[in-house]
């Protein structure tokens, strides 16, 4: 069976447009997806990422929670016929606040996976507090488990191969520990992207206050470089067939231009095809 990518709906969070797109809208209020991943086919089911907390927790960022009871992970996965403990593995993208705030629901011998070094910029205070007390406290509590955590040093490694047709890739991005969980498809290559991206229409489409020719703009939070922010965004629409953010509906990538959107799942049906630029006048 063919690796596909199921679509975990956590809920909303309402937050200032300019911390999504870099200087757009400032001042105004947004409201925006957060999604976690399935990847089912493989040897056992893997979830990416597990939303935020509570809709309290979202409060400490001035950002305002939108999660309700279908929103549960227990019941997005009950959706796909899964229960919390057939994952073997959770992978981590990064661990902010609205993405490894439902670990301690998933038993001590499911295998929480992240960057090392995502784990020590945690605890470095460098983006306080995008990474709260419980979340973290929590994965201190797996890496004195056995078997609980497992760590990647990907900056070193290169690409690790979690499972057959599942990779784990430093993002560069967005924070430095930040990985890119890529899965092969039987239509092409799927990159789940975290925050890299969180909005491809003003990001990449029509990037927002960007003049020069194929360059995406940058979010408005990040703990690297714009240089860093964009030659990532770059590698993502060189190298993939499907991009998948935690903020945004998948995208299909063509030539590198976003050409689709997907709903649901990956692969999977087109709810939006975007026609083709006319780079050169009549």
């Amino acid at each position: 069976m063919a690796l596909e990518i199921k679509i975990l709906d956590y809920g909303d969070i309402e937050l200032e447009s300019s911390f999504l797109v870099l200087g757009r809208d400032c001042g105004r209020t947004r409201r925006v997806l957060t999604l976690g991943f399935l990847i089912l086919g493989g040897k056992y089911p893997v979830v990416v990422d597990t939303g935020y907390r509570s809709n309290q927790i979202m409060e400490t960022l001035g950002m305002r929670g939108l999660q309700y009871h279908e929103n549960m992970i227990e019941n997005q996965l009950a959706r796909h016929g899964v229960r919390m403990g057939d994952i073997r593995f959770v992978c981590h993208t990064h661990l902010h606040i609205d993405h490894a705030g439902k670990d301690d629901l998933f038993p001590m011998n499911t295998t929480v996976v992240v960057n090392r070094r995502e784990l020590e910029y945690s605890v470095s205070g460098l983006m306080h507090p995008q990474y709260p007390a419980p979340d973290i406290k929590h994965l201190i509590d797996r890496l004195h488990t056995k078997s609980a955590l497992r760590f990647l040093d990907l900056e070193i490694t290169g690409p690790i191969e979690l499972m057959p047709g599942v990779y784990c890739d430093a993002a560069n991005a967005h924070t430095e520990g930040s990985m890119n969980i890529i899965v092969e498809t039987a239509d092409g290559i799927a990159t789940i992207c975290g925050d890299v991206i969180y909005d491809f229409n003003d990001q990449i489409v029509t990037p927002f206050n960007e003049i020069h020719d194929w360059e995406p703009r940058t979010t408005g939070n990040h703990g690297t470089t714009k240089r860093a922010e964009k030659a990532s965004i770059k590698k993502l629409l060189s190298n993939s067939r499907y991009l998948l953010p935690v903020h945004d509906r998948p995208a299909k990538i063509d030539g590198g231009m976003v050409v689709g959107r997907l709903h649901d799942q990956v692969p999977g049906p087109i709810v939006q095809s975007l026609p083709a630029r006319n780079w050169f006048p009549a």
